[in-house]
């Protein structure tokens, strides 16, 4: 007589390769909403915000030193942050950890887009949408990178388009993971894309609210499976 076997925890729920896609829409959303909506400053890919603190300190019309220095510090506390997790829970459930730090995000999130629904006009706003959502993709970031998916960072794609074209049949053509690379691009392409028409449409409340639904969501039904 054989005894059943019981379902490995870990193995429930979505897979982290279709999470981590979906995560890049949410990093479009956001996107669109820091750069069209709070003065020309990335609060999820710090690539284009060393930049943007760049053109601000050289005097650029349209930039503003306080609100990307304001963001890349977020950021950086939420990567902070995001290391303790992964110190304290890195070498267990992978299911748990994954859960754990998209509620944390949902909640921030969740809490922007309150903020904006709530005093759109305010003079604080702007600093607030900054800090919440810069905090949230810090900390997500610091666990992405400690999950170790390849080729899915969420928030960044410059190696993610030279491994498309390097490894490319015009390249070495050893490009064996092109389809989760392309899924990455238009993943975030698709994001920023929403996020800008509904920032540009209905404000900024609305797609911080998609985008907080998404994370909250992606909590209950994430695995710790790739």
């Amino acid at each position: 007589m054989t005894t059943p076997t019981t379902a490995d925890p870990e193995e429930r729920g979505v897979r982290l390769v279709a999470v981590l896609l979906i995560l890049t829409v949410v990093s479009g959303l956001i996107d669109a909403v820091s750069y069209l909506g709070l003065g020309r400053v990335f609060t999820a890919n710090m690539t284009g915000n060393v930049v943007v603190l760049g053109f601000a300190a050289a005097g650029a019309p349209g930039f503003s030193v306080p609100h990307t220095a304001t963001s890349l510090a977020c950021f950086l506390l939420g990567a902070v942050v995001g290391g303790r997790v992964a110190a304290r829970f890195g070498g267990g459930s992978r299911r748990r950890w994954a859960r754990l730090t998209l509620a944390a995000e949902a909640v921030l999130v969740g809490v922007s887009a309150a903020v904006a629904f709530a005093w759109p006009d305010a003079t604080g706003t702007v600093y607030a949408l900054i800090a919440l959502t810069a905090f949230a993709m810090g900390l997500r970031n610091a666990t992405v990178r400690k999950l170790g998916v390849p080729d899915l960072t969420t928030t960044v794609l410059t190696m993610t388009l030279t491994g498309l074209a390097s490894e490319s049949r015009l390249g070495d053509a050893t490009g064996h993971r092109s389809p989760r690379r392309t899924a990455s691009v238009i993943a975030m392409l698709g994001g920023a894309c929403l996020g800008a028409w509904l920032v540009l449409h209905h404000g900024l409340g609305i797609p911080l609210l998609l985008a907080a639904l998404a994370s909250g969501a992606l909590a209950v039904v994430a695995s710790g499976r790739e």
